[in-house]
């Protein structure tokens, strides 16, 4: 079953698919979180942090998003069939609130995704994982949408080739290089899925808006860290761009 365009995403580094599960299970899913971290949607006095985290379980609603039958065939055609490991749950929710100051956490980077000796994660020029974002909540322009740019995978591959860096060292390098780069923004309804490439260049944004933002940012991880020579999608999107 294909899901999604190929060609747009070895183009542009990231898919959209709408309605990966119907809304009312995205609005479900966020009815659980707010009960999760303590605050009402009806009470706007106990938002005063700019980022509040949740985590979201494999049960219920969380479950139906992991398994989504759509998902799961994008991903195949992405890192093809049996080249991901499948999620168990949907991980770490980062829930974003408005008026009141952003949080400093806001700079362009590609994720971490393989593991050191130390316990600690690293930004590497084979990466082992890629990003899966879901939407819980109504994101519109305004309300701290994941920023994208547009084709930065290509710049990332060139960037980080034969390297292994720490966050913050790869960061500044994947910005620089992608600098230029048109933006998109990780707009939509609940229960829209974002899947981005692992070099994909992105980064939070300011809330500008009035309501709360709910999406889940996970990493799925691929069974074989990613070559960029190999015959899978991820890897002839940056094949020729890699020097």
């Amino acid at each position: 079953m294909d899901v999604i365009d190929i060609e747009r995403f070895m183009a542009e580094g990231f898919v959209k698919i709408e309605a990966a599960v119907p809304r009312e299970v995205g609005d479900q899913a966020r009815e659980l979180l707010w009960r999760q971290i303590g605050l009402s949607p009806e009470d706007p006095s106990g938002w005063r942090e700019p980022v509040v985290w949740a985590m979201g379980d494999g049960r219920g609603p969380f479950g139906e998003i992991v398994g989504s039958a759509r998902v799961r065939a994008a991903l195949d055609q992405l890192a093809g069939p049996g080249g991901w490991v499948p999620r168990e749950s949907v991980g770490m929710v980062p829930i974003r609130f408005p008026n009141v100051a952003p949080a400093d956490d806001r700079g362009w980077h590609i994720d971490s995704s393989v593991a050191q000796p130390d316990g600690s994660w690293a930004a590497s020029g084979r990466p082992e994982t890629l990003l899966m974002l879901i939407l819980f909540s109504v994101v519109g322009p305004d309300d701290a949408p994941t920023r994208i740019r547009v084709g930065s995978h290509r710049d990332a591959a060139v960037a980080m080739a034969g390297k292994v860096l720490d966050p913050f060292e790869a960061g500044p390098l994947v910005d620089a290089a992608s600098e230029g780069r048109p933006v998109a923004y990780a707009t939509g309804l609940p229960g829209d899925v974002f899947l981005l490439h692992p070099f994909t260049v992105h980064a939070a944004d300011e809330h500008r808006g009035s309501e709360p933002r709910f999406m889940a940012q996970q990493p799925v991880f691929l069974t074989e860290p990613l070559d960029v020579a190999g015959a899978s999608v991820l890897a002839r999107a940056v094949q020729g761009r890699v020097i």
